[in-house]
């Protein structure tokens, strides 16, 4: 009997699979063997003077590039020297002060071998990710963090698959475990990304984009609403808000309270704003983060929402319109 040939999907999930099971049991087996040598290894980093120098060469260069970008965005110092470059002048970045994190799953890289040299001669420390504890680097090391793997996720057993993946997340741990007994804060996170969404995100507070002073939309509660229509309008933040004598906001008048004012009603010109603002409106710190406004005003599926000092006075308003431009959301 005639068996039909597995679709080209079906062999790519297939092989999908294969992958993900191979390198999660590779973590596994990485997360059983974990030791006192990995708690040296963060004391070593927390105690260093200087920067942590992440180097390697090929697939590992490319995983030490990434484990320095993550150390120094977490609170840890640190950069990566390329392997090849460090033996032709970039080893003199380097100093006594500094913790070399050398990576090389076979161990025997000579590029890293001419830096241990150096290394050993300038008084550095030097902590080793490897697969092979026996070999010249694991052995030379002051601190050796095993990486070993079974088996590639490669079928050929020969691309650095689930080996990568075991150094890049013992280097994440290392991170991870400084960043913690460092206390690093949201804050401090902000200050080291304040580019892009997440910097945005983290760095504006609702004092920088909101509206204030002649910008905001004002009006009392007897105004006619003819006169408020007028107020939103120029104000273009699709509602008026209402102020008692106090300057304590009792209400805002939106588009919305316009056209259920003009159901129940239908001629408008004779009343005020008090007969269709919506009371209590919802309101926020000027210290609060603009990402939580924004949070807030997406679950009341609000347009708008007030800024209020904590006795309650008037301080500015916020539209989402703000928070788009500022780029929050």
């Amino acid at each position: 009997m005639n068996q039909t040939p597995p679709t080209a999907e079906h062999s790519a999930l297939a092989s999908a699979h294969r992958t993900f099971a191979t390198e999660i049991s590779a973590l596994q087996a990485l997360d059983a063997r974990l030791n006192d040598s990995f708690t040296q290894a963060v004391s070593m980093v927390l105690a260093c003077q200087g920067r942590v120098v992440v180097t390697g060469i090929g697939k590992s260069g490319h995983i030490a590039r990434k484990i320095a970008a993550t150390l120094a965005s977490t609170g840890t110092p640190a950069f990566f020297m390329h392997g090849a470059e460090a033996i032709h002048g970039d080893l003199g970045m380097l100093t006594a002060q500094d913790i070399v994190l050398a990576l090389s799953y076979s161990g025997t890289a000579a590029e890293l071998l001419t830096v241990l040299s150096v290394v050993k001669r300038m008084g550095a420390q030097l902590i080793s990710i490897t697969g092979n504890p026996q070999s010249e680097l694991a052995r030379s090391a002051d601190l050796h963090l095993d990486a070993h793997v079974d088996q590639e996720a490669c079928p050929l057993n020969l691309a650095p698959t689930a080996s990568t993946t075991a150094a890049l997340v013992l280097g994440d741990a290392i991170a991870v475990a400084c960043l913690e007994a460092r206390g690093f804060s949201r804050e401090d996170f902000a200050r080291s990304h304040p580019g892009g969404a997440l910097g945005r995100r983290l760095l504006t507070y609702v004092r920088d984009i909101m509206r204030q002073g002649d910008a905001l939309p004002i009006v009392r509660a007897n105004t006619p609403v003819p006169e408020a229509l007028v107020e939103m309008s120029a104000k273009g933040m699709g509602m008026a808000i209402v102020l008692d004598d106090n300057n304590k906001p009792v209400g805002i008048f939106t588009d919305g309270d316009l056209r259920r004012l003009i159901a129940r009603h239908g001629d408008i010109r004779p009343l005020n704003v008090s007969q269709g603002m919506s009371r209590d409106p919802k309101s926020i710190g000027p210290a609060a983060l603009a990402i939580e406004a924004a949070t807030d005003m997406d679950a009341g599926r609000l347009n708008q929402m007030l800024v209020v000092d904590e006795s309650g006075l008037l301080l500015g308003a916020l539209h989402m319109h703000d928070l788009l431009a500022a780029k929050v959301i």
